[in-house]
């Protein structure tokens, strides 16, 4: 078994190397680009040492098959390219055509049609949504505190509603109708779309609001919701491989990718289907994403207007709440710095983000075909570097320290974790965690307390009691108990 895993890990590298010939060849300036994007990969930390890496190693290291990347320059796309397996056992390599879940990225297409819908004036951002539902009704109660749910808080992820995402169906399953998902009745798998505090009060991302505009748009257009935004949306932005079918239409399997546990293994079925398709019901790849990118820059400069106008354009990108606008986030690293408009995706076996900068005409999506998403800010930070992105890959800079195995022995151990359990223990010459089953990320400390890991953004900190015994790690003021 191992050297068949060697065997396999060793083709997924050189595949990876390779993949590009199957994909369009570019000028030789833009080949160079590529290189230097597949060779710069970096963190959201810096150390002085391995601080960059090559795309080929990181997709071996996070055991991740496929991957495929576009990317955004002047406001047109410059390259585009798959690397890695969109199925292992058929040995069918990702291309630029390769169709991946968009997961939630399917919210910001989503965003354009229901905002398509207010220019045409079928809907009002600000009325009550029971306006316009009529073959369900919100079932307002006290936790609304009588104030009524508009577009406006849907669509920024503020209408104080349950049902933060969805797990997808086994193909197979029985699929349940949307009303059925609203209200929580089997064969939904997820509980009832209801208040749970009154709109307009917080930010709490909820992909039950984004459900309830699907049934909206149904409703006032009396289409199927994939119909819809195909015709008002997917075709005038030119993304003719894009389609919120669900399950997908017959005779595109070869270009379906499949979807993979962060273990490596295979989504039983190959891929979920998602009857809520205005939340994360969208197949597509990186080169037609792309075009929607393309697409909101131009019409935010005045320059286009494929689906809705710049004015809308304009208040679809500015924020209600935190980073959230309408369909999008839009968020500066520095202050007064270039914004970047985006949104990230995770179904079961696929992770991906799509991100432009609302200032200029840069931009990147990337798509991969598996629940470890580690590789794809690493990927983003290749191409801000390269394509010399204004204010967006700003690292922040550690000094650490290391201890010997014998200090690093009492913070071996098990870790009580929301759902699960997580182990930390002794590598060759590290601390290693495992936050998911065959996942291992090196622990970095800064100090005997304070450490970090290079997958994920943030400092965490082992608590210790009077003498000296670790006794948890604190994570943004949330402890973690070490078992006995």
């Amino acid at each position: 078994m191992k050297k068949l895993l060697f065997i396999a890990s060793a083709a997924l590298v050189i595949l990876s190397c390779v993949n590009s010939q199957q994909d369009k060849k570019y000028p030789a300036d833009t080949e160079q680009k590529i290189k230097q994007v597949e060779n710069n990969l970096a963190g959201w930390v810096q150390t002085g040492k391995d601080d960059r890496w090559n795309l080929a190693d990181r997709m071996k290291k996070y055991g991740i098959n496929g991957v495929s990347i576009a990317v955004i320059h002047d406001y047109k796309i410059e390259w585009a390219r798959g690397y890695g397996f969109a199925d292992v056992s058929e040995k069918r390599p990702v291309t630029a055509a390769t169709l991946f879940q968009a997961a939630s990225i399917s919210k910001s297409l989503n965003s354009l049609g229901v905002l398509k819908l207010v220019e045409e004036k079928k809907l009002t951002l600000d009325s009550d949504i029971n306006t316009y539902l009529t073959s369900w009704k919100f079932p307002y109660d006290e936790k609304s505190n009588n104030k009524k749910i508009t577009f406006v808080h849907l669509l920024s992820h503020t209408a104080g509603l349950t049902v933060h995402g969805f797990p997808g169906y086994a193909r197979g399953d029985s699929l349940p109708t949307l009303v059925q998902i609203l209200d929580g009745k089997k064969p939904a798998n997820t509980e009832a779309i209801r208040s749970f505090e009154e709109p307009g009060k917080n930010f709490v991302y909820s992909g039950g609001g984004t459900t309830i505009t699907q049934l909206i748009v149904i409703d006032v257009t009396h289409q199927p919701y994939d119909e819809y935004m195909k015709k008002n949306v997917l075709d005038p932005l030119g993304m003719s491989a894009s389609s919120y079918a669900q399950p997908p239409a017959k005779g595109k399997e070869k270009l379906l990718s499949t979807g993979y546990k962060a273990d490596g293994k295979e989504v039983p079925g190959k891929y979920h289907i998602y009857p809520e398709q205005a939340a994360a019901g969208l197949w597509t790849n990186p080169t037609d994403l792309c075009k929607y990118i393309i697409e909101t820059q131009l019409a935010y400069k005045g320059e286009s207007s494929k689906v809705i106008s710049p004015e809308m354009t304009r208040l679809r990108l500015t924020t209600v709440a935190e980073d959230a606008a309408l369909g999008t986030f839009v968020n500066s690293r520095v202050t007064g710095s270039y914004k970047y408009f985006n949104h990230n995706g995770g179904n079961e076996g696929f992770s991906c983000t799509a991100i432009g900068c609302r200032d200029s005409g840069e931009g990147v999506v990337i798509m991969t075909n598996s629940d470890n998403g580690a590789i794809i800010e690493e990927i983003a930070n290749s191409v801000a570097t390269v394509y010399n992105w204004k204010d967006y890959y700003l690292p922040e800079i550690k000094k650490t320290v290391n201890f010997d195995r014998t200090q690093l022995e009492k913070y071996a151990g098990t870790y009580d974790f929301p759902n699960h359990k997580v182990s930390i223990s002794l590598g060759d010459s590290a601390l290693v965690i495992n936050p998911f089953t065959s996942v291992k990320w090196q622990v970095y400390f800064t100090s005997d307390s304070d450490f970090f890991v290079r997958e994920e953004r943030g400092m965490a900190r082992f608590r210790f009691d009077k003498n000296m015994k670790v006794t948890g790690i604190d994570i943004g003021g949330q402890l973690r108990k070490k078992e006995e």
